[in-house]
């Protein structure tokens, strides 16, 4: 091994390698190109780190001026990315490495300019390294060995193309290296295109997996999985614990329910920047936070030290990511706890999950609140504070408390201290129980009134979210809430009432300037609301039809003093009319009589404007003595019909056209003349 490392990974308190690193690290696979498969956790990014040192620096102990990147490595998401640039920082440190970082999310124009001032390794995620690909920043020339971290993963993301557009841009005499937690079908494919006679390593069997890693399988009711998951936190106590959601809105949710709760929570998701992201674990890693809500971002290569509880929310797609997300405990022969929160209809799919994955895992109810106590009184016996001495400026003080207070009320006090540090925890229901089963009472209670009212536009639904931000409740705390129109009612319990008046300060306002008033008594709710009046009685519907029921007799019509009514009569005394007559029909259907001589049934294609019938019974108006058509003498040009071409309407723009000028008088009615103009 290189000095230089070897005095890296002494400063880190390596004793022994692992058995992913040792296998790596031989000598013999100094120039392979290597397929490794191990489980998480297993050292990975310090073993393919000492894979790809003899290509780098081959038998020096220092490298020489930053220039054009030697090495490659490519990681499926920006956290991975930013903890494999950390791990190579401190291993690569003695021997002067510049580690360059490529990741989404981060200025492209800041790593643009650290690669124009030279780096010997460039760690990037496969989107943004293409793009500087593409751009030309980055020069791939003096490349050497590509490593491929989590390459299941990046398959799984769609980065297939990204790789091979990658793989197909660096020279062809380089080193790949390809570590995967798994090897499947595609891997394998993707190794024979892009590496030359691959070494496969295998560190360890499927069976000896997540063999630091205690699976339990907790059937909670529908209703309790939230207080079920604060209860795990509760009864565990770990340095850190991560809480896995299949959704965004999942995180959100639970992150402000942990909050309000005393958890020290971040939040880690796809919709968060990257320095968000970045900001979250570093608060895990010092100690600033406890609790990570996050998405499957999370799962894959985050390595937090003291992370000792994972806790599956919603459960996993399939066993792979099941793993995945457990591994990020047990890491380096540490012992962890994987919790997989299971409501009765979710237990056949958490059995298949178990079954696919090859884990075996206890089958349990939730921790109890009793359980979460008989924990803290565990942990406070074991206190080394108990047997540690006083610190010599509080002396005077302990001897103080001694003698003021008897040993029963200084154990009170002291218990009392040490619950009010924690959230307390939730009372849970029995798994079996029915969805329909109600709740137990809501218990004693307090009321309070807010200055917002109907009129405010104030609703339970706003109220609510409302008073749990200000007065450090939850929804448990709170009971009935009553809308009146200039102002409403909460009632909330007794026991966190105190809580809620100190959370909200002494001037008891709340957002939007409502101000909040502890009432001394329950109010009068009876006048409080709008009232109903009474329903309008409703005839029963009749059930069946009874043909043999006799009919209602039918009203007669209302007399109107304009018209006389008909006398009514018998309907067998009604006179029939005479056969071969003709009922006059409406206005509607009325037509005129047939002529003589013309065809059934078919309309005229030209009528006469004098034998038109009279729409009434008036006289004809006469035809300035010219007679009918039929009456025309023989030898005599009949009357013109309407369809003759020279009785058509002319436009006023086509007045005149033809004939030239139009002469006086003839108006826009002219008719124009037919034949050559001018004539």
């Amino acid at each position: 091994m290189i000095q230089t490392l070897a005095d890296a990974l002494a400063e880190q308190g390596y004793e022994t390698l692992t058995s992913v690193q040792e296998a790596v690290s031989d000598p013999a696979l100094d120039t392979a190109d290597l397929l490794v498969s191990a489980q998480t956790g297993s050292g990975k990014t310090v073993g393919f780190g000492l894979a790809i040192a003899p290509t780098l620096l081959g038998t020096d102990t220092h490298f020489g001026p930053a220039d054009a990147p030697l090495a490659l490595v490519i990681a499926p998401t920006r956290e991975l990315a930013m903890q494999v640039a950390r791990e190579l920082g401190w291993l690569y440190g003695r021997a002067g490495a510049v580690v360059t970082t490529c990741v989404g999310g981060m200025d492209t124009r800041t790593e643009r300019r650290a690669l124009d001032r030279g780096a010997h390794i460039v760690v990037a995620t496969p989107g943004r390294l293409c793009d500087h690909i593409k751009r030309g920043n980055i020069d791939l020339t003096e490349l050497r060995a590509v490593v491929l971290d989590e390459a299941d993963e990046m398959l799984d993301l769609g980065f297939r193309e990204d790789l091979e557009f990658i793989l197909s841009e660096a020279p062809q005499d380089r080193r790949t290296l390809m570590f995967s937690a798994t090897v499947p079908a595609a891997i394998a494919k993707l190794a024979q295109s892009y590496q030359r006679d691959a070494q496969r390593i295998t560190t360890v069997g499927e069976a000896m997996q997540h063999a630091d890693i205690e699976y339990r399988a907790l059937t909670v009711h529908p209703r309790d999985t939230e207080n079920a998951i604060i209860n795990v936190l509760r009864f565990y106590e770990a340095k850190n614990a991560i809480v896995f959601c299949n959704t965004r809105a999942a995180v959100a949710r639970l992150t402000t329910r942990f909050t309000n709760r005393g958890f020290s929570v971040v939040a880690l998701s796809g919709e968060l920047t990257q320095s968000e992201r970045t900001n979250a674990l570093q608060a895990l890693r010092d100690g600033r936070a406890r609790v990570c809500i996050a998405t499957d971002v999370a799962a894959r290569g985050i390595d937090l030290p003291n992370l000792e509880l994972v806790i599956h929310a919603d459960l996993p797609t399939n066993a792979d990511t099941l793993k995945h997300r457990s591994g990020r405990t047990g890491r380096a022969g540490r012992k962890g706890v994987s919790a997989l929160i299971v409501p009765p209809k979710m237990k056949s799919k958490a059995s298949r999950l178990l079954g696919w994955a090859k884990l075996k895992a206890e089958w349990a109810a939730p921790p109890s609140a009793a359980d979460v106590n008989a924990a803290d009184e565990d942990r406070l016996l074991s206190d080394p504070a108990w047997s540690n001495p006083a610190p010599e400026d509080a002396a005077d003080f302990v001897a103080e408390l001694a003698t003021r207070y008897s040993k029963q009320q200084l154990a009170t006090a002291f218990v009392n201290l040490y619950r009010a540090r924690a959230s307390a925890p939730e009372e849970l229901m029995d798994a079996g129980t029915r969805d329909d089963t109600p709740r137990p009472a809501f218990g004693p209670s307090v009321w309070f009134s807010v200055s917002k009212g109907r009129n405010d536009g104030a609703e339970p639904r706003t109220l609510l979210p409302m008073l749990c931000r200000l007065g450090d409740l939850t929804k448990d705390d709170i009971g009935a809430i009553r809308v009146q129109d200039s102002h409403s009612f909460v009632e909330i319990l007794a026991t966190s009432a105190q809580r809620f008046a100190n959370a909200l300060g002494p001037d008891m306002k709340g957002e939007g300037g409502a101000v909040i008033t502890q009432l001394d008594k329950a109010p009068d709710l009876s006048h409080g609301g709008p009232k109903r009046g009474p329903k309008p009685d409703r005839k029963p519907h009749r059930k069946s039809f009874d043909p043999d029921a006799p009919s209602a007799p039918r009203k007669p019509p209302a007399p109107r003093p304009d018209k006389p009514v008909a006398e009514a009569r018998p309907r067998d005394e009604a006179p029939r009319k005479p056969k071969g007559e003709r009922p006059p029909k409406s206005h509607k259907t009325e037509r005129s009589p047939m002529k003589a001589g013309a065809k059934p049934k078919q309309k005229a294609k030209a009528v006469w404007k004098q034998d038109k019938p009279a729409a009434t019974d008036k006289p004809r108006k006469p035809n300035s003595g010219k007679p009918p058509r039929s009456e025309a003498a023989p030898g005599e040009k009949p009357y013109k019909r309407a369809a003759d071409p020279s009785k058509r309407f002319t436009p006023p723009n086509k007045i005149g056209k033809q004939g030239g000028r139009v002469k006086a008088g003839k108006g826009g009615h002219a008719t124009p003349k037919r034949g050559k103009p001018g004539k």
